[in-house]
């Protein structure tokens, strides 16, 4: 084919693709690429047209400079070659943070240091929070190696960043799990109840214990739950009403509720505020550990299964099966290790204000104050906004 490139801006207004197309096909050119957009007002386009069995591209660029001249916009003509296409490895990356002069820069800086191609660049913002989604083909490199490398770099930046293959971010998200402490809501209740207990010390002891991997997180969390016995159920009621959610939580929870997905919460925590936060935010799902309770009182036992981490991981798969949903339809979002297996396995597992053995394994980072910034990265539009 004999191509040519086409670019077309000016200032935003009905019928310019249609004059700059007409003028193309009066001169039998076909057109086989197009891309347009408006940005801040200012209208963008590109477009790439076969002339092989087209009139001289002298002839070609003469009457679009007169259509342009008449429709207020400039426009370029210039030669096209296509290279040969060669197999790309498309991976789309997500940055997420404050508003600031210079952070397209940066993460392009280290883009080009990585050897990464940038295919398309798109920008959305919401108060002071932007994100920018790039579509990138990382070519021969490892993916594994690329996406630690880059949430590095973009946590020096003091950025967020998610990074997925554009096979997983083409498919559609039917289903997002949250863990609850420290996630949805701004606490871990384990520590509030101990408080009210006045074994917060001990404890703080055992779970310093399990995180270091001294014991379990089973054994861990009955022998906390057995220095609860005889705490009054009342307590629990007053830890809730002190409960805080996450900033941007409810707005998230809105959002994804609004575009049609089933969010649930699976928590190693307790069901006693597990339903309560489900109730409070329209949840379709919560699991949690039951707190035994006799007489109006804590027994310092744990009914039924516990919930650790391949428990949690089961429970996601049961939710699924239930919907009908595969997968790379999942997205888990957790801080703790108890989060890891079923962040592994979902289409899109998002570590929260995690420990890095949880980022290490994840496909997204995003800080505590960014939550809100899942509504970017699943695409909910009603949350997000184009900039001003």
């Amino acid at each position: 084919m004999n191509l040519i490139a086409v670019s077309v801006y000016g200032e935003d207004k009905p019928g310019i693709v249609y004059e700059i197309s007409q003028t193309l096909a009066e001169h039998g050119a076909n057109i086989v690429d197009i891309e347009q957009t408006v940005l801040q007002g200012m209208f963008v386009m590109f477009v790439v047209a076969d002339i092989s069995k087209a009139t001289e591209i002298e002839e070609i660029e003469r009457d679009l400079e007169k259509v342009a001249s008449k429709i207020g916009v400039k426009v370029s003509v210039s030669k096209f070659t296509r290279k040969p296409s060669k197999e790309k490895n498309l991976y789309v990356v997500t940055i997420l943070g404050k508003d600031r002069v210079g952070i397209v820069r940066d993460v392009t800086r280290t883009f080009l240091d990585f050897g990464i191609n940038i295919e398309k660049t798109s920008l959305t913002a919401r108060g002071e929070l932007i994100s920018i989604e790039f579509l990138v083909d990382i070519r021969e490199s490892n993916p594994e190696e690329i996406r630690r490398r880059l949430r590095i770099e973009a946590e020096k930046l003091g950025l967020d960043i998610v990074f997925q293959p554009y096979s997983t971010f083409k498919r559609d998200k039917r289903l997002i799990v949250f863990d609850m402490d420290s996630t949805l809501i701004d606490t871990e209740i384990i520590d509030e109840i101990a408080k009210e207990a006045g074994v917060e010390e001990e404890v703080r002891k055992l779970t310093k214990k399990a995180m270091e991997g001294e014991i379990s997180f089973k054994k861990a969390l009955e022998e906390r739950v057995k220095l609860l016995k005889g705490l009054p159920v009342e307590v629990l009621e007053k830890i809730y009403s002190r409960v805080k959610f996450t900033e941007g939580a409810k707005e998230l929870i809105r959002s994804l509720k609004e575009a049609g997905y089933k969010v649930a919460v699976v928590s190693g925590g307790f069901s006693y505020f597990t339903d309560k936060v489900k109730e409070e935010l329209g949840l379709d799902y919560a699991f949690g550990n039951e707190l035994e309770i006799k007489d109006g009182k804590l027994t310092g036992r744990i009914k039924g299964r516990i919930i650790d981490a391949e428990e949690k991981a089961r429970i996601v798969e049961e939710i699924a099966r239930k919907e009908g949903i595969n997968p790379e339809s999942i997205v888990a979002v957790g801080d703790g290790a108890n989060d890891r297996i079923m962040i592994e396995r979902a289409g899109l597992g998002i570590a929260f204000n995690a420990k890095d053995v949880l980022k290490d394994i994840a496909d997204g980072s995003i800080s505590k104050e960014n939550l809100i910034g899942l509504a970017s990265v699943l695409k909910l539009p009603s949350e997000f906004r184009k900039r001003p």
